[in-house]
C-alpha cells in the first residue's frame, strides 16, 4: 500500500463537467490506509457536500498549496474497493467508446456494495444427557414450558438447528439466550456463502475428442504453456462438439492453476451451460447474471477472489469478476448482439475480453458456427487464428432444408400462418412422438413495410435499407432522414395488401391448437420468461417431452440441445432482412442457421422448414446450405462497398434533448464539427425520434482508421464540455449493433 500524503480521485457523479480526477488530502489517520480503488467519502462542490468517489492514484504530488486541499473524510466501509487492473479496464473503456469514468468504473464492478455473509445457527448442548434430563425436571415443575421443550430434544440431539426450535418448537429467542447464561447450552453461528448453484447430479468425465477437437486443444495449450496468448476462434457447425472443446481447454487451465471465464449471451443459456459444466467440475463453478440477488452477486466475487471457484459462467457482465488468477476466457456464440451494452459505456464484450485478457495475461477463445464478420474478417487478416470443426459428433447429417414461397402460398389461397408443407410435418412428428421448435423472426417486425402480395419491402431511394413505417401515415429513412407519405398500393404490384407483419407466438400458440388438436405446446417469449426460473422450468420440461412443440423467438434458436426436436420451422424468416440496418443480411443467416442447428441433433434425421417471401435471397439460401464461407464472401463485399464495419468503422454520436429545437440545432453543430475530419451521415432524427419526452438526433461518422473516430469523439466532447448542458446529453456508440 503506497503511503503518499495525496489521493486523486473520481466522484461519484456521473456528469461530463466533473469527469475527472479531484485532488484531496489523505488525513494522518488514514494515512498508510488509502489504496488504489478504494472507496472513501468527500466534501465536494460549494457547499461540501459529502459524496463517495474511487481513489485512482495515492501519490506525494501536490497539485495545489496544502491551504487549498480538503481531505477524505472516511473510508466507506460498505463500498467495494476496485482492482487496479479493473481501474485501466474503465479508463480503457471510457476512452474507446465515449463515457463518463464513474460510469465506466460502475461498468466493471459485478458488484456495487458489500454485503453480509448469511449464517447458519445452531445450538449446541454443553451438558451431559444425566445432568440435562434433572435441568428438564426443575423446568417442569416450575412450569417454563418452552425451555422443557428444547431440553426434551437436546437429550436426544447434542446439536440443533436454531430456525428449527426456534420455528418447529417455538421458542423465542431470549429463552434459549437465558438457557445460554444457565450454562446448559451454546448458540453458535457459522457464516456460508450464499451459492445461486442448485444442482444435484453425478460427475461426468471428459469425453473422448475427435481429431479435430484434440488439435484445437493442443495448439492453445501448448501456445498457452509456451507463453503466447492469443485470441482464437473456432468456427464449428452446429453439434460438433465446441462446447465439449471448451471444457477440455477449462480442465487443462484448471490444471495449471489458473481460472476460466465462461460467456454465453443470454440467461436463457445459462442453465443447460451451467449442467455441462457442473457435470465436470463440480461445485468449483458459479453463475453470475442479472437474475441473482445483490448478496449472491457479492458472495460470487468473495469466493472468486479467495480461489473457491476455478469457473464463472454468465452473460457480458461476467467479464468482470474479479479472479486473481484468470488463465482464459471462452465466448460462446460470439455473434450475438447482446454481447453489445446498451447503456454507457457501449462496450462490446468481444474487444473488452481482448483487451482484459491482455492485461491479465490470459488467452481468448470465441467459438460460434456463425461468426461475426468482425472476427471472421480479424481472423482472415491474421490477427485471430482460425480453427474449423466440420463434423457432427453424432455422426448424423446437417438438417435437410425446405424453403417455402410464401408468395406462392398466398396465390394457392392459403392465408394461415403454417405452409402446407410444414402443417403435414408438424402432424407426422407428433404421430411419431418426435418434437418440433417453431422458430418466430422477429426482429424488425415493427417498423417495416411489405407487400404481402409480391414480397415487395420499401426501400430508401438513397441508402440499402428499408423504410420504417412512422405514425402520421409516413415511412422513414433511419440513416439519411429521407421520408414519403405511405403508399396505398403497393409500387411494385398494386397490390392493396402494404401491410406491417402482425404475427406474435401467441398467435402462433393458439393456431396450433386450432390446427392440431391434442397437441401440446410450450411457448418461450418475454412473456413466459420474467420469473427468475421460467428459463430452466420450459426448457426442462421440453426436455423432458412434455410437449411435443415448443414455440419462441430468437431465445429457443440459441444454443440449445435436443435429441428429440426432428423438425424447426422457421415463420416469416426474411422480417430480420427488413430491420433498417447495415447487418441485417448477417443477422438473418445467422439466425436461420442457427435454427436449422437445432434439427436432428440426436440420431434421427432432421428436417427444417424456412417460410420466406424473399426465397432468393443470398442470406436464406447459404443459411439452408449452411454454407458460412459463401455467405462471408458476398457479405463482406457488401460491407466493403458501403464502408461499413468491419471493413470500416462507423460511429453514432446520439444527441438527446427536453427542447426539440435545441436538440436539433445542437446535432447539426456537432454534424458540421465531425464533417471536418471524417465522412459523415446526417444529422437526422434517430430511429425512435422521442423516448419519455426526450428528443432523440443521430450523427454517424465513417472512417477506415478506429483511431480517426476517436479524436472526432475527443473533439465533440472538447467542445460540449464547456457549454455546461443542462437539458442535452451526447452519447457516442461505435460500431452500433442496432440502429439509434
Amino acid at each position: 500500500m503506497t503511503e503518499g500524503r495525496y489521493a486523486n480521485i473520481i466522484v461519484d457523479i456521473s456528469h461530463e463537467k466533473v469527469d475527472r480526477p479531484f485532488q484531496y488530502k489523505i488525513p494522518e489517520k488514514l494515512r498508510g490506509k488509502i489504496a488504489a480503488g478504494m472507496c472513501v467519502q468527500i466534501p465536494f462542490g460549494k457547499g461540501n457536500h459529502l459524496r463517495s468517489g474511487y481513489v485512482i492514484e495515492v501519490t506525494d504530488q501536490a497539485e495545489f498549496p496544502d491551504e487549498k486541499q480538503k481531505e477524505i473524510v472516511e473510508i466507506v466501509m460498505q463500498g467495494i474497493s476496485v482492482e487496479t487492473d479493473a481501474i485501466r479496464l474503465a479508463a480503457w473503456m471510457k476512452e474507446t467508446y465515449g463515457s463518463t469514468m464513474i460510469a465506466a468504473l460502475k461498468t466493471v464492478l459485478p458488484v456495487k456494495k458489500a454485503m453480509r455473509l448469511k449464517e447458519k445457527r445452531k445450538l449446541r448442548r454443553l451438558l451431559t444427557v444425566e445432568e440435562t434430563r434433572s435441568v428438564l425436571g426443575e423446568c417442569i415443575r416450575k412450569h417454563q414450558n418452552a425451555k422443557a421443550r428444547v431440553l426434551e430434544e437436546l437429550c436426544k440431539e447434542q446439536v440443533l438447528p436454531y430456525e428449527l426450535v426456534t420455528g418447529k418448537l417455538n421458542v423465542s429467542p431470549a429463552t434459549l439466550r437465558s438457557l445460554q447464561e444457565q450454562g446448559v447450552l451454546a448458540i453458535e453461528s457459522e457464516s456460508f456463502y450464499r451459492n445461486p448453484v442448485k444442482i444435484e447430479t453425478d460427475r461426468e468425465h471428459s469425453r473422448r475428442l475427435s481429431k479435430e477437437q484434440t488439435a484445437i486443444c493442443d495448439k492453445v495449450l501448448t501456445d498457452f504453456d509456451g507463453g503466447k496468448r492469443k485470441t482464437y476462434l473456432v468456427h464449428g457447425i452446429t453439434g460438433s462438439g465446441k462446447t465439449e472443446v471448451y471444457l477440455s481447454l477449462i480442465d487443462g487451465m484448471i490444471r495449471r492453476g489458473k481460472q476460466c471465464i465462461v460467456l454465453i449471451p443470454e440467461i436463457a443459456l445459462t442453465y443447460q451451460t451451467l449442467l455441462r459444466f457442473y457435470k465436470r467440475f463440480g461445485d468449483r463453478v458459479s453463475v453470475m447474471n442479472s437474475s441473482l440477488s445483490p448478496g449472491e452477486k457479492f458472495d460470487q466475487c468473495e469466493r472468486a477472489k479467495k480461489g473457491e471457484i476455478d469457473v464463472i459462467i454468465g452473460p457480458r457482465s461476467a467479464l468482470f469478476v474479479p479472479f486473481p488468477n484468470l488463465g482464459m476466457i471462452v465466448m460462446d456464440e460470439e455473434h450475438e448482439s447482446s454481447y453489445k451494452s446498451e447503456t454507457m459505456p457501449r462496450y462490446h464484450a468481444r474487444e473488452t475480453a481482448e483487451y482484459l485478457a491482455g492485461l491479465k495475461n490470459a488467452s481468448l477463445v470465441l467459438g460460434s458456427a456463425t461468426p461475426s464478420l468482425e472476427a471472421y474478417y480479424r481472423a482472415k487478416q491474421g490477427k485471430y487464428e482460425l480453427f474449423t470443426l466440420t463434423r457432427r459428433l453424432t455422426g448424423g447429417e446437417l438438417a435437410h432444408v425446405s424453403i417455402i414461397d410464401l408468395r406462392e402460398e398466398l396465390r394457392s389461397g392459403n392465408r394461415s400462418i403454417f405452409s402446407r408443407k410444414l402443417q403435414e410435418l408438424i402432424e407426422d412428428r407428433k404421430s411419431r412422438g418426435e418434437q418440433t421448435m417453431l422458430f418466430l423472426n422477429r426482429r424488425g417486425y415493427a417498423g417495416f413495410v411489405s407487400c404481402r402480395s409480391c414480397g415487395y419491402v420499401m426501400k430508401c431511394p438513397h441508402c440499402d435499407v428499408s423504410l420504417s413505417q412512422h405514425l402520421g401515415n409516413k415511412v422513414v429513412c433511419h440513416y439519411c432522414g429521407y421520408e414519403m407519405a405511405k403508399p396505398d398500393k403497393c409500387p411494385s404490384c398494386s397490390s392493396p395488401y402494404l401491410l406491417g407483419f402482425k404475427a406474435g407466438t401467441q398467435q402462433i400458440e393458439q393456431q396450433l391448437y386450432k390446427s392440431f388438436p391434442g397437441i401440446r405446446v410450450l411457448r418461450m417469449d418475454g412473456d413466459t420468461t420474467r420469473t427468475k426460473d421460467s428459463y430452466e422450468k420450459i426448457l426442462t420440461a421440453f426436455s423432458s417431452g412434455e410437449a411435443d412443440v415448443l414455440v419462441g423467438t430468437q431465445m429457443i434458436v440459441k444454443g440449445h440441445d435436443f435429441h428429440n426436436v426432428t423438425l424447426v420451422g422457421v415463420l416469416a424468416a426474411d422480417l430480420s432482412l427488413n430491420d433498417s440496418n447495415y447487418r441485417s443480411g448477417e443477422r438473418t443467416f445467422q439466425l436461420l442457421a442457427q435454427a436449422a442447428g437445432r434439427a436432428g441433433r440426436g440420431t434421427k434425421p432432421g428436417e427444417v422448414v424456412i417460410q420466406t417471401y424473399r426465397p432468393d435471397h443470398y442470406s436464406i439460401l447459404r443459411a439452408a446450405s449452411q454454407d458460412y464461407e459463401a455467405f462471408y464472401e458476398e457479405e463482406i463485399l457488401y460491407r466493403k462497398l458501403g464502408g461499413y464495419p468491419p471493413a470500416a468503422h462507423m460511429m453514432a454520436v446520439l444527441i438527446l434533448a427536453l427542447d426539440e429545437k435545441r436538440g436539433e440545432a445542437l446535432a447539426g453543430k456537432l454534424a458540421r464539427l465531425a464533417k471536418e475530419d471524417v465522412p459523415t451521415i446526417g444529422p437526422a432524427k434517430a430511429s425512435i425520434g422521442k423516448i419519455n419526452d426526450i428528443y432523440r438526433y443521430v450523427v454517424y461518422c465513417k472512417a477506415f482508421d478506429y483511431r480517426q473516430l476517436t479524436f472526432v469523439k475527443d473533439r465533440i466532447e472538447a467542445y460540449v464540455q464547456p457549454l455546461a448542458l443542462k437539458q442535452e446529453s451526447v452519447q457516442f456508440d461505435f460500431n452500433p449493433i442496432d440502429s439509434c
